[in-house]
């Protein structure tokens, strides 16, 4: 009777933030578990700085694998200066990988957004990938931040071609993974899927995690989703704390990822990206 009144207390006492990032760090172990060549990929951005968080969370403070970045050369300032600060701060394995030879080649949004990410992304992942044959990538996708990624699973296998199978996903229930691997495949691990941009900004304010300055409103605009500095534009907001952005993304009706120029090019630039491998 004491143990089940304790279950209840317990049970009782989770909010929802809480069960979110109880799934999330469940994940998170179930693939160390499974994959011990695993990394992480870190963008920087909210949704990967959260998940770094609960990484750090998951193994009491170091995580046992690497951090990457895929570093474009067209990031905003406060990304380099973020990065560097809290990697040295936490500790981390940070590996920043970039496509050198597409950058020595002239590779430049300008010369077009699909051309420009799958090379300066996708082949600087794919790189890093060979280089250190990792098996699993953690990363930070939500399944309502895009219409193309709500089609993904918690655990997603990659072919030998980096491809992305959307339309043959593994089925997932009852918290039950797909894990086998041919020699040549690696698995795409998402612990956030079930998270929503308004969790991830009360998750934040919640655990006072740090996040970079572009976010906060500043002359009446601040970026909602960032990346490379020639490929964001920022929104109309006058958000310029944690409680503000939260009271904002409760009344609006603006996609999150309005700013992003590949989500614009076309209707299925994100789709194609994706297929072929990009986060």
């Amino acid at each position: 009777m004491r143990i089940v009144g304790f279950l209840k207390y317990a049970e009782a006492t989770l909010d929802y933030l809480d069960e979110l990032e109880n799934k999330t760090i469940s994940i998170i172990r179930e693939a160390y578990s499974r994959f011990r060549n695993t990394a992480l990929l870190w963008s920087i951005g909210k949704d990967s700085t959260a998940m770094l968080w609960t990484c750090r969370k998951a193994f009491f403070g170091k995580i046992p694998f690497p951090v990457i970045h895929i570093d474009t050369g067209f990031k905003f300032k406060e990304i380099y200066t973020f990065r560097n600060k809290y990697a040295r701060e936490w500790g981390l394995d940070l590996i920043i990988s970039s496509n050198a030879q597409a950058l020595q080649s002239g590779t430049h949004p300008e010369k077009g957004k699909f051309r420009c990410c799958h090379a300066l992304k996708t082949e600087a992942l794919r790189e890093s990938i060979g280089n250190y044959k990792f098996k699993a990538l953690l990363l930070a996708i939500r399944r309502d931040e895009h219409g193309i990624r709500a089609k993904e699973r918690y655990f997603s296998p990659r072919d030998n071609g980096f491809r992305w199978n959307y339309q043959e996903q593994p089925a997932e229930m009852w918290d039950l993974y797909q894990s086998k691997l041919s020699s040549e495949e690696h698995f795409r691990i998402h612990p956030m899927l079930h998270w929503t941009e308004l969790d991830i900004w009360k998750y934040i304010q919640r655990e006072k995690i740090p996040i970079v300055p572009l976010y906060f409103a500043r002359d009446g605009l601040r970026y909602r989703s960032i990346g490379c500095q020639t490929c964001c534009s920022p929104v109309n907001s006058r958000a310029r704390t944690i409680p503000e952005i939260i009271k904002e993304l409760e009344n609006t009706d603006v996609a999150e990822r309005s700013g992003r120029a590949q989500d614009k090019e076309d209707a299925y630039t994100m789709q194609k990206l994706r297929s072929l491998g990009y986060m």
